[in-house]
């Protein structure tokens, strides 16, 4: 019922989403029109019986303010609402930072805060049904657009099985510093309440409360993720910045300010941060920024080997973390192999999820999930044996026709042992040899050239004589992820060539 009803409220909302494109308004407008609207309804139900709570917003810009006005007026209140209150300080600042109204219709205006978002009381929802219904709006946005949205947006059934490998227990705290829209921090949340029913009340006002913090450099990102925790029941209203749940910031400007059990994140594609200058002639270019921290194992312009680095530097000793990274992070050498050889001695990596093709939305992408544990300094490396899976060889997905599914992660999760790690056992031998399931020794790794952990044993069946040809449009998607990806690494060696010019 749950489901259903979740679907029916998303089915609405963006119903009303495509008269609104009429007018100009883009998905990713709609959704954060809503983000608005939304926020202002459930603090006005929470203001009454049986909650009684006191209204976060003012008196004068709250929801009853503008269900008072109509046409033109409500239209000059509501842009009068925003721009207030993105200079109130805590979560409604954060909320309406930059806050400006893209409904220029007053009449569709009204139409969206009485017919659509008024008559449901969604503070009486169960959390599920609110959350789903706005995790769904985000997944149609990031579905529907090239951009936007769909880069920060990880496959859901695969953060469901990080989730459920990594098994975050009450009173842990975890982080993502690239939340995007608070994919991992949700699912994160959602497997301590369902796996803990007996939670006492410290318990759940940690984990309401304190548990969770995200950090995005996007502002229109930030503003998603925080409204998207709001509706799940997570974080408060107080005016106390160390409470708010998620933030805008750069996770690589610097050592982080505290330390987390777990880390989940998928940070953001893209192989060099990099900074768009301008010349006396006026000419624009972009010039590569190297990142360089002493909690760091190497200087690199490398983004993603700079956040899995601070993916380790914020993390608790004891802690653990779950990191998507693309194929590059396995092989590159230089600070790559500098930075693999430190997370294999001072950690211990323990499983490689080798990832498909085709589940994310930004095309190109060939990612791994990088499990590990942070330990005490050792003289011994504490990374014994590396176990990697698998499903990529021979495995075709598709964001429409053939999506990931939950079920399709199921035997590596099986594998993964989360209840016993030591009870783990191979599916791949010699006389096994297409078991996906396969463990590699510290000494093996380490003797790979630049230490490798672009590790693969499969037979590709596509390269097989006699072998069915691929259907067509998934030969040219590939041919297109193919030259996309040329084309970016094109463009990062063009940038060196000009610094070094």
């Amino acid at each position: 019922m749950a489901s259903n009803h979740s679907q029916q409220i998303v089915q609405r909302l963006w119903n009303y989403c495509n008269i609104l494109r009429d007018d100009g308004l883009s998905y990713g407008d709609y959704v954060e029109q809503l983000t608005y609207l939304l926020f202002l309804k459930m603090a006005d139900e929470r203001a009454k019986p049986p909650y009684n709570q006191r209204s976060a917003v003012p008196a004068g810009l709250d929801w009853p303010s503008l269900l008072a006005r109509d046409g033109a007026e409500l239209e000059q209140h509501y842009r009068h609402i925003l721009e207030a209150l993105g200079t109130q300080p805590g979560l409604l600042g954060l909320i309406f930072r930059k806050a400006q109204n893209k409904i220029g219709d007053p009449a569709k205006l009204r139409r969206l805060i009485v017919d659509l978002i008024d008559r449901n009381d969604w503070t009486s929802l169960d959390a599920d049904v609110k959350g789903d219904a706005y995790e769904g709006l985000l997944e149609k946005n990031a579905q529907d657009t090239k951009g936007g949205a769909g880069q920060y947006f990880t496959p859901r059934p695969l953060i469901q099985a990080i989730v459920d490998c990594v098994r975050p227990a009450p009173g842990e705290t975890i982080a993502d510093p690239a939340c995007g829209t608070g994919g991992f921090l949700l699912a994160a949340y959602d497997y301590v309440i369902t796996h803990n029913p007996l939670l006492d009340r410290d318990q759940k006002a940690h984990l309401r409360d304190h548990a969770l913090h995200g950090t995005d450099l996007v502002d229109s990102v930030v503003r998603l993720c925080a409204m998207n925790l709001l509706l799940h029941g997570i974080g408060t209203t107080n005016d106390a910045a160390s409470a708010l749940p998620v933030e805008k910031g750069d996770s690589l400007a610097g050592a982080p300010s505290a330390h987390y059990d777990v880390v989940l994140t998928n940070p953001p594609f893209g192989r060099k941060s990099s900074v768009q200058t301008i010349t006396d002639e006026g000419e624009i270019g972009r010039e590569a920024l190297t990142v360089v921290r002493d909690d760091f194992w190497a200087s690199t312009s490398n983004k993603q080997l700079n956040f899995l680095q601070q993916v380790n530097a914020m993390l608790a000793i004891p802690g653990r973390a779950a990191v998507v990274v693309p194929d590059n992070v396995l092989f590159e050498g230089g600070a790559g192999e500098t930075i693999r050889r430190r997370l294999l001695h001072q950690c211990d990596v323990h499983p490689l999820l080798r990832l498909p093709t085709g589940i994310f939305y930004a095309q190109g992408v060939k990612a791994n999930v990088l499990f590990f544990d942070r330990k005490p300094a050792s003289e011994t490396p504490w990374t014994k044996r590396l176990w990697v899976y698998d499903l990529r060889t021979n495995q075709h997905f598709t964001l429409k026709t053939n999506p990931l599914q939950r079920a399709d992660l199921d035997d590596f999760v099986a594998c993964y042992r989360p209840e016993n790690r030591a009870e783990r056992t191979p599916t791949w031998s010699e006389e096994q040899p297409e078991g996906r399931w396969r463990v590699f020794t510290y000494d093996e790794l380490i003797a790979r050239d630049k230490v490798s952990l672009d590790l693969a044993w499969l037979r590709d069946e596509s390269l097989d004589d006699g072998a069915d040809l691929a259907d067509p449009d998934e030969i040219a998607r590939e041919i297109i992820e193919d030259l996309q990806a040329a084309l970016e690494e094109f463009s990062l060696i063009q940038i060196d060539l000009a610094q070094v010019d």
